[in-house]
């Protein structure tokens, strides 16, 4: 089974190809090479979110819509869709509007936008799908184990209730309660959040039970030492990233400060494993493929990125006039290099045994044929 930190850094890498377009079409491709990742490496007989979070991902694109039609985004546009009631506003108000003339350049506009963090919301999800954040909580360094431990419930919780979603609707339709629409949705809302935020706090307190989050004596040196490089680095891995994903910033504001702030933070996660060891049960192995992976995820965000600072035709497509999006073929060859990881990493092993034993059954079934064929013909 491949590392989960693997994983992560496949979609971390995805989604930041994702982040720096609009290309509807792009993204596209994106959302379907993540869904094409968890439909090949999902373990059988576990409840994937990858679902879920293509849902949530339709929810952002309507509300942004919603909202740039209600308030409007100083986008320019001749082609009128529709005219609401506007209600005029003061002066003070700085150019936005309540209703008013809705243009379809306006709805491109949002759509695209909405449709960038849609995408990223669904490599997250397949993070998710393909590896849980249980397993990678065990590779957080030891000084990060507080903060592993919040981000670990934060991110089963989606998961989490999507199973309680399950549970509850399948408990209502044995009680022969099958109605659908928002009524049935303010229904199970009450049951799957009370559910959901229960199972969380369950984990959480098994995994102090386990000694996640004990304390350990420093020194005030090191505790000193520890703090200053984590602010240092964490202050220049975040202006870093913001460089890396916006591309009007200043070139030193990229790759530079993010470096810097890596190998602070590095030097901080060092400093306090000396005073904290922590030893693992079982760990899971890193080899080719689980740098094969990460190497694809790379890939993918560098050609993305390298398109967007050489200013490549159709990453950010043009909405004013309104114009039909062309598929720049550098981010999309990038994009698609992170699919080969549905063929060469190995297989989960509950999917691997039902394949084989599907397999058997096959080869079982032709020998019954051959048999019944053989004794027929005699």
């Amino acid at each position: 089974m491949l590392h989960p930190a693997a994983w992560w850094l496949w979609a971390i890498g995805l989604a930041t190809a994702a982040s720096r377009t609009t290309n509807p079409l792009l993204l596209l491709l994106v959302v379907a090479v993540a869904g094409y990742v968890v439909s090949a490496r999902r373990e059988a007989g576990t409840s994937s979110p990858f679902g879920a979070f293509l849902r949530l991902g339709l929810f952002v694109i309507a509300m942004r819509v919603v909202l740039q039609a209600l308030l409007g985004g100083g986008v320019p546009g001749t082609t009128i869709l529709l005219r609401l009631p506007e209600v005029p506003l003061p002066a003070a108000a700085g150019g936005v509007r309540l209703g008013g003339p809705v243009s379809l350049e306006e709805v491109l506009a949002a759509a695209y936008d909405g449709a960038r963090l849609a995408a990223v919301l669904a490599c997250i999800g397949a993070a998710n799908a393909l590896a849980s954040p249980r397993r990678l909580l065990r590779y957080v360094p030891a000084t990060l184990y507080d903060v592993g431990t919040a981000l670990v419930v934060a991110l089963t919780y989606a998961p989490q209730m999507v199973d309680d979603a399950r549970r509850v609707r399948a408990a209502r339709r044995l009680r022969g309660h099958a109605g659908r629409g928002p009524r049935e949705l303010a229904r199970l809302a009450v049951p799957v959040l009370d559910g959901a935020l229960e199972r969380s706090l369950e984990l959480a307190a098994s995994m102090e039970s386990r000694g996640y989050g004990r304390t350990v004596f420093r020194d005030d040196r090191s505790r000193r030492w520890a703090t200053s490089l984590t602010m240092l680095g964490l202050g220049g891995v975040v202006a870093g990233t913001y460089g890396v994903l916006d591309g009007g910033s200043s070139p030193l504001l990229g790759l530079p400060l993010l470096a810097v702030g890596a190998v602070a933070v590095l030097a901080a996660l060092l400093v306090g494993a000396r005073r904290d060891p922590r030893s693992r049960y079982r760990p899971d192995p890193w080899a080719v493929p689980e740098w094969l992976t990460v190497l694809c995820g790379v890939t993918a965000a560098g050609l993305v990125i390298a398109a967007a600072q050489r200013g490549t035709p159709g990453l950010v497509p043009i909405t004013v006039p309104a114009q039909w999006p062309t598929l720049p073929w550098l981010p999309a060859a990038g994009v698609l290099f992170a699919l080969l990881p549905a063929w060469f990493t190995p297989m989960p092993p509950a999917r691997a045994a039902l394949r084989a034993g599907l397999r058997a059954d096959a080869t079982a079934a032709g020998t019954d044929r051959s048999g019944s064929t053989l004794g027929t013909a005699a």
